[in-house]
């Protein structure tokens, strides 16, 4: 648990932006996501031990470790990617596009974003017609809060290689600028350009939330199954069927379902849903699930390290609101997203900080997306102040998302 909880903090954020650029070679596994990495990870072990003095052979080791972290939380991959990138520079630190690129890789997972931006800077300067640097370079400008920046790098990634990555990006930048049609588009042509069962399970299971986002259970739940029939544990799909079944009113099913999914994958994001839906429905059995969110914040705030959103929003509303204050400052100072501003906000609303706490509610709303969260946080900030428009956000997020409910705090209007 404690290993997973650190990896999770580091990159479950960056799970949803978009796979990576690089196709696993053909001797991995067919299977799904979770096999193909690690067989993908095991491929190019192998290749090292053939070529050790191949730069290229352990740049490809340290994205195959990377993707492994990814999909698995083993905190464990991030190092051996590190090593597995020293390498690779110490055979050529003067031309390695592969390693410049992972090392961008590395430090976005690690959410050291400013870092991320410069490897990605430097190798769309290196080689200004090919996607991987572009990617490094979208994903950070996108969680430092550049959103014109990575919708650049992001067209650019388009203009070069129109697949998966670039789509589900793109897809990104139009659901956050509050284009939520397009970015079904988007979507649907990830999917449509998909090579591997990971790609085509990470945009439908995409499909899937932006449906869901919008109050469309049926349409949905297609999309979370087709992840599934693609990659038959994939965690947001299968997170996305317990919601639907939540929203049906099927609570006993949903919890489940929850269960059997953080027991295997104990993201913050994951544990809340779990708890806050046991409220909803009136099921006072929220020990484990309380026990487990808790001791993340606890490690959060012992490591100094990256801070899961899901987990500020948990100290706001199931802890200690000034914990949570504390957590989505140190996390403001590396990640500027939305999703922060809107985490910091929650937090500094539920401290008794709801001037300051407008502010960042009004960040989080400055690209136009259309999130009932988003919506039912700034509200609820607002009608604390007494300010006519809570009552209209209130509204809006209910009309957005009318099963938002099941995965809201109690006790905050």
């Amino acid at each position: 648990m404690g290993a997973a909880a650190a990896v999770a903090g580091c990159v479950a954020g960056l799970l949803h932006l978009g796979p990576d650029t690089s196709r696993p070679r053909a001797t991995a596994a067919p299977a799904g996501a979770h096999s193909t990495d690690i067989s993908s990870a095991d491929t190019a072990r192998k290749a090292t031990k053939a070529h050790p003095d191949d730069p290229a052979a352990w740049a490809g080791l340290a994205r195959a470790e990377i993707e492994q972290a990814r999909t698995t939380l083993d905190a464990g991959r991030l190092d051996a990617a590190e090593r597995a990138l020293r390498r690779s520079l110490a055979l050529d630190a003067t031309d390695n596009y592969g390693a410049v690129t992972g090392q961008g890789l590395l430090a976005n997972a690690r959410h050291e974003f400013a870092n991320g931006r410069g490897y990605g800077l430097r190798a769309t300067r290196m080689a200004p017609d090919r996607p991987d640097g572009y990617a490094v370079l979208a994903d950070a400008e996108i969680q430092l809060g550049n959103y014109p920046q990575a919708r650049a790098a992001v067209q650019r990634m388009l203009d070069i290689a129109p697949a998966t990555a670039a789509y589900s990006r793109a897809a990104y930048d139009l659901e956050t600028g509050g284009r939520p049609e397009d970015a079904a588009i988007a979507l649907q042509r990830a999917v449509d350009s998909a090579v591997t069962p990971g790609e085509r399970g990470f945009a439908e299971a995409r499909l899937g939330d932006l449906a869901w986002s919008r109050g469309k259970v049926d349409q949905a739940e297609r999309h979370y199954r087709r992840a599934l029939a693609a990659v038959p544990d994939h965690p947001y799909g299968q997170a996305g069927i317990a919601r639907v079944a939540a929203a049906r009113g099927h609570t006993g099913k949903a919890l489940d379902l929850y269960a059997r999914l953080v027991e295997r994958m104990p993201l913050p994001q994951f544990l809340l849903e779990t708890l806050e839906l046991r409220g909803a429905s009136g099921d006072s059995r929220r020990g484990s699930e309380r026990a487990a969110l808790s001791a993340q914040v606890r490690m959060a705030r012992a490591d100094g390290g990256p801070v899961d959103p899901h987990l500020i929003l948990y100290a706001a509303d199931h802890g200690d609101p000034k914990v949570a204050v504390e957590l989505a400052r140190r996390e403001w100072k590396q990640t500027r997203s939305v999703i922060v501003a809107d985490a910091l906000g929650w937090a500094l609303h539920r401290a008794g900080q709801n001037t300051e706490a407008l502010t960042y509610a009004r960040r989080a709303a400055a690209t136009g997306w259309k999130n009932a969260l988003f919506r039912y946080h700034r509200g609820t900030i607002e009608r604390a102040l007494a300010m006519p428009e809570g009552s209209r956000h209130l509204r809006e997020a209910v009309a957005l998302n009318p099963h938002l409910s099941l995965h809201r705090p109690d006790g905050d209007g």
